[in-house]
């Protein structure tokens, strides 16, 4: 567990430098807000691939809370284990906007003033997870689950483009992008209801997965 454990931390740390580090470059290389998002999707897109490919044999490379509580409706994660991997995942990420911050001479610490709000705004975290979750358990159903590396980074760096949010539809994501006040940062203040949009999220992509794919096949 401790080996999975550190996988968890390292790879949504490392995500975090990803989606931090990414948007402060941008903010530094233009001034035009759409090819700023373009290179924060691009970055995080290969991230992504990159770090569930290495990652996925020893801990499943989730780096995302919701996974796992979609996993306890499915059977096929535990309550143990999914609330470990959280505080994995969340500590990891945290660790992850510290050292992005540190990259660009920022203090270790910056809290996000960026106050993201409003009903558009939460109610596409809820669609950016449902969807999330909907694709990485899809392609398990259909026993394609080399292919979830590409298949969520298609789904995240499109979702950054097509979600008035910017699809952080991660928890530990969400909390980890508190501490950063630059491009990608969101205000400790609209982190809570960003979670409670992601946990509707998952609930609602328990259903889905449910009844679109059924139960998982040995």
């Amino acid at each position: 567990m401790s080996r999975r454990l550190l996988a968890e931390a390292i790879g949504t740390g490392l995500l975090i430098v990803a989606v931090i580090g990414s948007g402060i470059m941008a903010e530094r290389l233009t001034d035009i807000v759409a090819l700023q998002l373009l290179c924060n999707a691009v970055a995080t897109g290969g991230a992504l691939v990159a770090l569930i490919l290495i990652f996925a044999p020893v801990s499943g490379a989730s780096f995302n809370p919701v996974v796992g509580i979609v996993g306890i409706f499915t059977g096929e994660a535990t309550i143990r284990d999914t609330a470990l991997y959280a505080v994995a995942q969340t500590i990891g990420g945290c660790i992850g906007a510290v050292i992005a911050n540190l990259m660009f001479d920022l203090d270790a610490i910056n809290i996000s003033q960026k106050v993201r709000s409003g009903s558009g705004i939460l109610f596409s975290e809820v669609i950016a997870t449902i969807g999330l979750l909907v694709v990485i358990y899809g392609t398990i159903r259909a026993k394609r689950a080399n292919l979830v590396p590409f298949t969520v980074a298609a789904w995240i760096t499109g979702a950054y483009f097509f979600t008035s949010s910017t699809s952080l539809a991660n928890p530990a994501v969400t909390v980890a992008r508190s501490l950063s006040n630059t491009f990608a940062g969101i205000a400790p203040e609209s982190v809570p209801m960003f979670v409670l949009m992601q946990l509707i999220g998952a609930t609602l992509a328990v259903a889905i997965i449910k009844f679109v794919f059924g139960e998982p096949r040995s």
